[in-house]
C-alpha cells in the first residue's frame, strides 16, 4: 500500500520540489529537532566494496520506494547510511538541488548530491569521470527507475540529469 501512495504521488507531482518524501505536506524542520538515523551495517563502515565511498541517503521514514532505491544501492556495492527525516526543502536547498528537479530523497556520496532514483550504474560513472559538477538529479518518480519498478514490468524512459555547478542541468544518461 505504501508503495502505491508513493507511485501515486509521484504521478500526481511529478517532477515538482513538492515530493518530500512521498508523505503529503510535510512540515518545516524546527531548529533543534530529531532526525532518526539508522546505525551503518558492517559494510558502510568498512566503506563499501569496490573502494566506493559511503553514500549519506535522507528520506521520509515512511517512504517503501526510497527503502527499495537504498537496496538497490547496497546490491550495486555501495555502503548506505539513512537519515530520516520528514523535510527534506532545507537539506536539498542547502545542497543546490535546482527547483523542479527534486524527488522524494536526496543523498550525498563524495562531493556530490544525488537527487532521486538515480541508477546505481550512473552514480558510479559521476564518480569514475569525477566532472566539475553539483551531483546528479532523477526528477519526480519515472516508474520503472531503481526503486519504482512495478510487478508487471512497465516503466517510462527517463534521463538522469548532471546538475552543473552553476544549477543548470544536462542529459547525463538515458534510460
Amino acid at each position: 500500500m505504501l508503495r502505491l501512495r508513493c507511485i501515486v504521488l509521484g504521478l500526481l507531482v511529478g517532477s515538482s520540489m513538492a515530493l518530500g518524501g512521498c508523505v503529503p505536506a510535510p512540515t518545516p524542520l524546527q531548529e533543534g529537532a530529531e532526525v532518526a538515523v539508522i546505525a551503518p551495517t558492517a559494510q558502510a563502515l568498512a566503506g563499501g566494496s569496490a573502494g566506493l565511498p559511503v553514500m549519506q541517503v535522507h528520506k521520509s521514514p515512511s517512504c517503501g520506494c526510497c527503502t527499495v532505491w537504498v537496496e538497490h544501492l547496497r546490491k550495486a556495492g555501495f555502503a548506505v547510511e539513512v537519515h530520516h527525516a520528514d523535510n527534506l526543502y532545507p537539506l536539498k536547498e542547502r545542497l543546490g538541488v535546482p527547483y523542479g528537479k527534486g524527488s522524494c530523497h536526496t543523498a550525498v556520496v563524495g562531493d556530490y548530491v544525488i537527487e532521486g532514483h538515480v541508477p546505481a550504474d550512473d552514480i558510479k560513472q559521476l564518480l569514475a569521470q569525477a566532472p566539475n559538477a553539483k551531483g546528479l538529479a532523477l526528477p519526480g518518480m519515472p516508474l520503472g527507475s531503481p526503486g519504482m519498478e512495478v510487478p508487471d514490468g512497465r516503466s517510462q524512459p527517463y534521463i538522469v540529469e548532471l546538475i552543473e555547478r552553476d544549477g543548470s542541468t544536462s542529459a547525463f544518461a538515458q534510460h
